[in-house]
């Protein structure tokens, strides 16, 4: 598809749940901050992406400092989020113009292959117009609530990032007002009836919330080492 390529990468959070002294995306996993490990994913997958950086305000210019001091050399538009994720993407999305195809991803997500990325924008086409990647459930389901049935596994995925758009669509769809059904940047597609599309995601592209997903990281980087 002869389209620009841009990633919107959402780092705009605080990370209140990890508890440490800086947003979760600047903490480091074997020397690298979260976040430069993000890019670079997006980097090695696609050389001619046009990457869009979404960072709470008040630590761009720490970002700006510490690719500059860490020699890491990553032209990217900075923006600044929002009080919530909604606005945050809405905000980045005004810096991708139409005609271009947009993957929207977690900067908190530092382990998404290549090859997924490569993959999911070979697949994208005017018939193909918003395409996100899903892993099966594993676990067995229950639900809290008595008069709710349990939710039957086979019929569960967990879907992930990176989402990828038209970007003409997801711009228009993230002109509606924001709902609290949008959980993720495929249901604010749906909503505006723009049909979305599964793809096998990654087992080890988790998203890094928690101290312990840290522990998780560190054996991912520790598998794929030489």
């Amino acid at each position: 598809m002869d389209r620009k390529f841009y990633a919107v990468v959402v780092a705009g959070g605080s990370g209140s749940r990890m508890g440490a002294d800086v947003p979760k995306q600047f903490l480091r996993l074997d020397g690298k901050p979260i976040l430069r490990r993000t890019l670079e994913s997006f980097m090695e997958a696609a050389p001619d992406v046009k990457l869009v950086t979404v960072l709470p305000r008040r630590w761009m210019k720490e970002w700006k400092e510490m690719c500059v001091a860490e020699s890491f050399d990553c032209p990217q538009t900075l923006v600044a989020g929002g009080m919530s994720r909604f606005l945050s993407v809405r905000n980045a999305l005004a810096k991708v113009p139409d005609g271009a195809v947009v993957a929207i991803h977690d900067g908190v997500r530092p382990f998404v292959g290549p090859e997924l990325i490569r993959r999911m924008r070979a697949m994208m086409s005017e018939e193909v117009r918003a395409l996100i990647p899903v892993v099966p459930v594993v676990d067995t389901l229950k639900s809290l609530d008595p008069s709710v049935p349990d939710p039957v596994r086979a019929d569960t995925v967990a879907v992930q990032t990176p989402q990828m758009f038209l970007s003409e669509d997801i711009r228009k769809a993230y002109g509606q007002p924001y709902d609290l059904s949008f959980t993720d940047d495929a249901s604010v597609a749906a909503r505006a009836g723009i049909p979305v599309a599964t793809t096998e995601g990654e087992r080890f592209n988790i998203k890094i919330t928690t101290r312990e997903d840290l522990v998780f990281g560190e054996a991912i980087l520790s598998l794929r080492r030489p």
